[in-house]
Formats: structure tokens, C-alpha cells, sequence
């Protein structure tokens, strides 16, 4: 492996990634996984928590403490906070899949779609919900979450509402960005917009982007992963 250019210049042995809104650490593994082991890294794949943005945050600061330099990483809002974290702290490159907005989440697709499902497990409870979701999803993305949202209720609805609340580094910061910036976006996803991987790109001083399409990552989670390990190591 490669020495890295990134704010903390010693060699990496460890990936530490987040899942998206409503995912887990079980969809980490899958999107991480198979591009961590193919490079050597361990990957820690971190569970969401009630309080889910400093439960995140609080995880990355121990274990930069006990097994730094650390790679971090994740999925939407996984790829949001780490992110926001690299940016305050060493580290050895960001792994960012599906980034979903940049800035104000307000107008975000993926932020609106947390508030109203967060709404609707309220309203109506867990499995009217799912029963909901699956109807206008792709049965990839029904089992998919399906599956998580089951996992984390109850907490569920209280992670949903605190993701669409966060305010995701905006372009002036990632620009400041000391550590190589990978980053796999889907060029056809409403839900993560291609533009906003791009926007990442464009703006952070060392970076790499891979596309892909929604039906390549929804088929298989591991090329999240291969997408961003391939980028990084090009800009080690």
C-alpha cells in the first residue's frame, strides 16, 4: 500500500465507514467490505446511534485515538460526516459514496425523504410504512431497507429527523480539505443527485470521482467501494 499525501502522512491499516440514513452497519460491510480486504485495510463499520451525527463523531474521535491514521468513509450522510470530520481532523483520505447535498440540506431530496418517512412512522407505525416504501421502490431497495428499518426501530424515526437536519460541509470548506477526497456518486439517482459528487470533486484540492449507475450499485453494494479504493489509491 501506498504512503499517503493526505494531513496524516503514515500508512493506513484501518477504514472506518457509515452507513446512509435508515442503513446500517450490515450495508457498510457489503459497500466497504470487499474493496477494504482487497487493499489490505480493516474496516470498522459503525452502527448508528440515538444521537447519530455526535455518536458517529464520537466513534471516529476514539478510535483515531487507538488505531489512527484512519481512512473514513460512508454512504450519504455517512460520506456527509465523515467528511465533516476530516476536515477538523488528521487523517489518511475520505471514502465518500452517494454524497447527497452539499450545504443547507433544506431543498435535498434525500433530506426531504427522511423528514417525510420520519412523518409517516409517526403517523402510522413501522410496517405500514415499509409496506409503503416497497410499493414505490425497486425490490432491491424495498428488502434492502426493509430489512435495516426493521433493525433500527425504534430509533429509527429520531435518526431520519437528525440526518435531515444536518448541515453538510459546504464547497469554501471542502476546499480547505487536507486529506485525499474519493468519491463514487450514481449519475442517475434523484435521491443522491451526480452533481453533488461533482461539486465535492471540483472543489476539494486532491480528489478522484468514479461514476456509476443506480442499477450497478443497487445489484451490487461492493462497487461503493472498489469506486472510491481505486480513486484514493490514484491519489495517494
Amino acid at each position: 500500500m501506498p504512503d499517503t499525501a493526505g494531513s496524516d502522512r503514515r500508512v493506513p491499516t484501518t477504514i472506518v465507514a457509515m452507513p446512509g440514513t435508515g442503513s446500517d452497519a450490515d450495508y457498510v460491510h457489503r459497500a466497504f467490505g470487499p474493496a477494504a480486504d482487497e487493499i489490505g485495510l480493516t474496516l470498522i463499520a459503525l452502527e448508528p446511534s440515538k444521537n447519530l451525527v455526535d455518536g458517529h463523531l464520537r466513534s471516529l474521535d476514539e478510535l483515531a485515538d487507538d488505531a489512527g491514521p484512519l481512512i473514513v468513509g460512508g454512504v450519504s450522510i455517512g460520506a456527509a460526516i465523515a467528511l465533516s470530520w476530516a476536515l477538523h481532523s488528521p487523517c489518511a483520505g475520505v471514502w465518500a459514496a452517494l454524497p447527497a447535498w452539499t450545504g443547507d440540506p433544506a431543498a435535498a431530496p434525500a433530506a426531504w425523504s427522511a423528514r417525510a418517512t420520519a412523518g409517516a412512522l409517526a403517523a402510522d407505525g413501522l410496517e405500514p410504512t415499509i409496506v409503503a416504501m416497497a410499493a414505490s421502490s425497486p425490490d432491491w431497495l424495498a428488502a434492502e431497507l426493509s430489512r435495516s428499518w426493521r433493525a433500527l426501530h425504534p430509533g429509527l424515526a429520531d435518526q431520519l429527523t437528525e440526518a435531515a437536519g444536518f448541515h453538510s460541509p459546504d464547497l469554501s470548506k471542502i476546499a480547505t480539505l487536507t486529506a485525499p477526497l474519493a468519491i463514487t456518486t450514481a449519475v442517475d439517482d434523484p435521491v443522491h443527485p451526480g452533481e453533488v459528487g461533482r461539486e465535492w470533486a471540483a472543489a476539494a484540492p486532491r480528489s478522484a470521482l468514479t461514476e456509476v449507475t443506480l442499477a450497478d450499485w443497487g445489484n451490487n453494494p461492493a462497487v461503493l467501494g472498489f469506486g472510491c479504493a481505486r480513486g484514493w489509491l490514484d491519489i495517494c
